[in-house]
């Protein structure tokens, strides 16, 4: 018998510290203990560098002279290398358990470089897949993907440079890449291509590619208490 599509929650944070993202992430992640919960959160980033599980740390020099660039350095417990989040950019943390889709990261990663491939596709920007990670424009990175995935419950997810500052990309080695180069939407078609642009033809790909329902959720009150939750 056919089972009814998922429904996953859409959160609209808005510009949020990379901090408190990952304290929403951990909140809405929790909410699974008690059953299915899935949620798509929107937000963008203050100036962070990010960097994933498969690196040594960072010399603190190196990290000393990111931080003199007026960004925060986070590490996170995401797939990939360095990368950047700032303004513009729009990032997505899907939290969602693959129970109710398909038990496999693979499939899951997956549907996110499609989702990405077919957004980039309604603005008629050709983007596809490389050996590497994320999703590409020639060899451009458009945008980075890396997730989190215990019991099966995903974190982390995707970010796609809309009208960012690209500039900050050029003080790293984008996700350890070398001799590849970011751009954006706004960048390959010579216009102006914010966030809010985006977000309608990323949730109507998402939904496609993940075969869901999708409904608004009333966006979270802000941690007052320095990170502290009682979710």
């Amino acid at each position: 018998m056919q089972t009814a599509r998922p429904l996953v929650e859409v959160v609209r944070l808005g510009l949020v510290s990379y901090q408190e993202g990952l304290r929403l992430q951990q909140v809405y992640t929790d909410r699974h203990r008690s059953g299915p919960a899935h949620t798509l959160l929107l937000c963008q980033h203050l100036p962070v560098y990010t960097t994933g599980i498969r690196h040594k740390p960072y010399p603190g020099p190196v990290l000393d002279r990111l931080r003199l660039l007026g960004a925060d350095v986070h590490h996170a417990n995401r797939g990939g290398l360095i990368t950047f989040h700032g303004p513009g950019q729009l990032v997505c943390y899907p939290v969602l358990n693959l129970g109710s889709f398909k038990k496999s990261v693979r499939w899951y990663v997956g549907q996110l470089e499609k989702t990405v491939i077919a957004l980039c596709g309604r603005f008629g920007v050709e983007a596809a897949t490389s050996p590497h990670t994320g999703v590409w424009v020639r060899d451009n990175k458009i945008c980075a993907i890396g997730i989190h995935c215990g019991r099966y419950v995903t974190s982390h997810g995707l970010a796609l440079n809309c009208n960012t500052d690209l500039s900050w990309f050029d003080h790293i080695v984008p996700c350890g890449i070398e001799g590849k180069g970011v751009t954006s939407l706004s960048r390959e078609l010579q216009r102006d291509v914010g966030v809010e642009e985006a977000v309608p033809h990323l949730l109507d790909a998402f939904r496609e590619q993940l075969s869901c329902r999708l409904t608004e959720a009333e966006t979270p009150e802000p941690d007052r208490n320095g990170g502290a939750s009682s979710a």
